[in-house]
């Protein structure tokens, strides 16, 4: 039998799933300083390369509960980030069970309202506008603006000075669901090949490009041009 055996869970693997439970999403430094704590506190071997080879092992006894640590990106800073996900249910299931139908529509047509803006950001009025206009049961504005900051609290979405985008942990969490309900509209980043929400589009062929990329490519060019029709870069390199 070729197929190697899953590396035993020990009791490191057991507390760093804990802890990332706890927190739902950690960024890749945090990951990281975990790793080497759990590793310590149990006295299990210790390699500060392998934090993705320890993950998988944890990733492997998660497989029956329908469960899986996934690594994204923040769309901000271009940081890693792990997220704990759960496959069994599709995300939108998932938050069914915290929210009321009405709040669930809300975040809909703010997530629409966000995958179809030109940057990736829905304005807090453009979202509260949508309130009195819930098919399930309206919402005033005051329980709108509260609504709004529950779903940052819970990391379904993050602010900028009243701009409103999809949290890193809501993106990696979603991105099936986002790849498969919003076919036409999203786009994929043309460097990493992972979803852009937040992106900079060519003003020339349309494709999209996560900030962070953007960054990190045109760093290295004389003069910013278009990785797929090389036409000039007219937008402002963050």
């Amino acid at each position: 039998d070729t197929a190697m055996a899953a590396a035993p869970m020990t009791d490191a693997h057991r507390r760093f799933l804990q802890v990332l439970m706890s927190h739902g999403i950690m960024e890749g430094s945090e990951a990281r300083k975990l790793h080497r704590r759990c590793c310590e506190i149990h006295k299990v071997y210790y390699a500060h390369d392998k934090l993705d080879d320890f993950i998988s092992t944890v990733n492997s006894h998660l497989q029956p509960l329908f469960m899986q640590i996934r690594k994204g990106m923040s769309e901000g800073d271009g940081k890693a980030h792990y997220a704990l996900v759960n496959l069994a249910e599709t995300e939108i299931t998932k938050m069914a069970s915290d929210y009321a139908e009405n709040e669930l529509e809300l975040f809909r047509k703010t997530m629409d309202l966000i995958i179809l803006s030109e940057n990736g950001f829905a304005s807090s009025t453009d979202i509260l506008n949508l309130a009195d206009q819930l098919k399930t049961k309206k919402m005033k504005k005051k329980e709108a603006e509260q609504l709004l900051k529950v779903f940052v609290e819970d990391k379904w979405l993050s602010e900028k000075n009243g701009e409103y985008t999809l949290h890193t942990r809501c993106i990696i969490e979603m991105e099936q669901y986002i790849l498969s309900n919003y076919q036409d509209t999203t786009r994929k980043c043309n460097i990493c090949h992972s979803l852009a929400i937040q992106s900079q589009v060519c003003e020339s062929c349309g494709i999209g490009m996560h900030l962070p990329c953007v960054r990190k490519y045109f760093r290295a060019q004389t003069e910013p041009r278009c990785p797929q029709c090389n036409d000039f870069w007219s937008l402002d390199i963050p």
